[in-house]
């Protein structure tokens, strides 16, 4: 286990580069030309119709001359109106874009606020992977939206890439309490509604903004330097006792092991639905009753989605194919906790989904897995086995003082395996070709890790 840390500089919000390309694993969602600054959603929900309207200004710059630039939004959403740069622009609206020419042509550099007046009844988006984006609860509503579900219910350019800040702004029935991403900073009542505004300042990707609205009581587990609280149901109080208890140890051990915790808190959000996953969210994360069932069986899952927050949500994947980015770090952090917690050790996880892995062998590898793919369990497992390699071979010491590097060098930042393979080799003299060869380019499996 790695050494505490000494005191480190806050970072300052850093955005990604300038442009983006179309990524091949989602070729519809993102769009060309522009690159988005910022997101303020002024939005209505009312929960019994699931009726959502308002409006949505996106701040961006262009990269090239627009004659004409697209929006991701749900061809179920309706437009009602859309102006650039205070001006009234034509616009075309059908499978899934937004498509917009404003009255002046927007010169390379030049500023874009674009305006977008809309509103209808959300629905998931079925994708390759299930269904994606708002979804109805019983009593309420939640954003599960990755890979490509915030257009659902939101005008954005929905790619992982296109990190901004966001101010989201909710109304909805005053029984019902609304949480979005960042701080909240006002919340005020009025007859039988009440708006919440939050205020999302370090950059985010779309599919990682999400509105969770329901009956929930907050309750605060930690005041301490990172904040932890919680929305649980009212009956579901005493089981979130045992199943979530220790979360706040949790961020402690994990800000010792990977490094400043990236926002400035974290709450942990269940729903009264079942859900079949945990989803994460920028600054919460989102679980079903069953996984507050007064047992510690989840555990895994609450580590799993907190890491996230490190290794997705601040360290973000530009590209979808390096997914074992998010994935390989969050379960590694799995095993990481149940060592530190006094459960099996990391090698003795490794050595149990070693097994599985060798037992069920794919075809394609890691670090380009396949868009149908991205998302199996494999991925997760063989993602954490190649960290765990890594770690075997340059030692403990230097591990972790590259992974609290890699946090902290490319905090709310995209990144892809080459930048991960780059930082690495500044840690050790040892080589690690084999490594990379063998874990992340080569789909047959290698032997199980050995220190040297």
């Amino acid at each position: 286990m790695p050494g505490k840390l000494g005191k480190t500089a806050w970072h300052t919000p850093t955005l990604s580069a300038a442009s983006h390309e179309l990524d091949p694993y989602l070729p519809a969602s993102g769009n060309l030309g522009y690159r988005v600054s910022r997101y303020d959603l002024d939005l209505i929900y009312k929960v019994n119709s699931n009726r959502l309207s308002g409006t949505v200004t996106v701040t961006a710059s262009s990269y090239q001359h627009l004659d004409r630039f697209s929006l991701d939004l749900a061809s179920g959403m309706r437009v009602e109106r859309v102006t650039v740069n205070g001006r009234r622009a034509r616009y075309t609206h059908r499978s899934g874009k937004l498509t917009i020419t404003p009255g002046t042509a927007i010169p390379t550099g030049g500023a874009l606020m674009v305006e977008v007046r809309y509103g209808g009844s959300p629905r998931p988006i079925r994708t390759t992977w299930g269904t994606v984006g708002w979804e109805e609860l019983e009593d309420g509503s939640l954003c599960a939206n990755q890979p490509n579900g915030a257009h659902s219910w939101f005008p954005c350019d929905d790619h992982p890439e296109a990190k901004a800040p966001f101010r989201i702004e909710i109304t909805t029935d005053s029984p019902y309490y609304a949480l979005a991403n960042g701080r909240l900073i006002s919340k005020r009542r009025r007859a039988a509604q009440t708006t919440w505004v939050y205020e999302q300042v370090e950059p985010m990707a779309t599919y990682l903004a999400a509105i969770q609205i329901g009956q929930y009581e907050r309750r605060t587990m930690s005041d301490g330097p990172v904040p932890v609280h919680a929305l649980v149901p009212p009956q579901l109080n005493s089981e979130f006792d045992v199943s979530f208890g220790r979360q706040p140890q949790m961020v402690s051990a994990f800000t010792e092991m990977f490094g400043p915790y990236p926002f400035p808190e974290y709450t942990s959000l269940i729903t009264e639905d079942e859900l079949e996953i945990p989803l994460e969210s920028q600054g919460f994360s989102t679980f079903g009753a069953n996984h507050c069932d007064g047992t510690r069986d989840h555990e895994r899952l609450v580590a799993h989605e907190l890491a996230h927050q490190w290794f997705g949500n601040s360290v973000t994947a530009a590209r979808w194919r390096d997914i074992w980015l998010h994935e390989g770090f969050a379960c590694y952090a799995e095993w990481l906790w149940s060592q530190h917690s006094g459960g099996k050790s990391a090698d003795e996880w490794a050595r149990h989904y070693y097994a599985k892995l060798a037992a069920s062998p794919v075809r394609t590898p890691l670090a380009d897995p396949g868009a149908p793919e991205m998302f199996e369990d494999w991925v997760y497992k063989r993602g954490a086995m190649t960290l765990h390699a890594l770690r075997l071979r340059i030692g403990d010491g230097d591990f972790f003082a590259l992974i609290r590097r890699w946090t902290e060098k490319y905090a709310y930042r995209c990144v892809t395996t080459e930048d991960f393979i780059a930082l690495a080799s500044t840690f050790t003299k040892a080589p690690l070709g084999d490594i990379w060869q063998d874990w992340l380019f080569t789909p047959a499996l290698p032997p199980f890790p050995s220190m040297r």
